[in-house]
């Protein structure tokens, strides 16, 4: 990888490192996750695919699919922390089914059109087929890279709507 996109991945993990993760809005979480190995803690930045305002969720997709070293850590034990913008909370996660993950793509891609002729062609790489961004490629991606919705630890949708 050149160095000059190597920085720009890197970019956003060095904002929440220093407490400065508040300038990429709601775009990136930052989740504090623990080995199943080491039982280190480690830190890694996703972007955010959508929030759920009504549940109080954010979602984030394993771009590196099941074999994720932060999806297999949070499989193994709940995460730690998610920090987004301003806000923490300590998470619980449930993987969104097909048929919703394919709804959250859909959104996704709706509110990001401009990326599109990036969005693709990068997803098309990561999949290793190609992605047209069909309902049907949507399902199949669904399949393939896990969604992930994180809330804050102990919230329930009867708490959400008294709020």
């Amino acid at each position: 990888m050149k160095p000059i996109v190597r920085t720009l991945f890197k970019a956003p993990a060095k904002l929440y490192d220093r407490d400065l993760g508040w300038l990429l809005g709601k775009r990136f979480l930052c989740l504090t996750h623990v080995g199943r190995k080491s039982g280190r803690r480690y830190r890694t930045v996703l972007e955010v695919i959508g929030l759920r305002p009504e549940t109080d969720e954010v979602l984030a997709i394993a771009g590196l699919g099941p074999s994720s070293d932060w999806y297999r850590n949070i499989q193994a034990a709940p995460a730690v922390e998610v920090a987004l913008g301003r806000r923490r909370f300590v998470p619980e996660h449930r993987i969104l089914d097909e048929t919703e993950a394919a709804s959250a793509l859909a959104d996704y891609e709706r509110r990001n059109r401009l990326l599109r002729p990036v969005l693709h062609p990068v997803l098309s790489k990561l999949l290793g087929w190609r992605y047209d961004g069909s309902a049907a490629a949507r399902r199949r991606m669904a399949q393939q890279l896990p969604i992930v919705a994180f809330r804050p630890r102990g919230a329930t949708e009867s708490d959400q709507e008294s709020h």
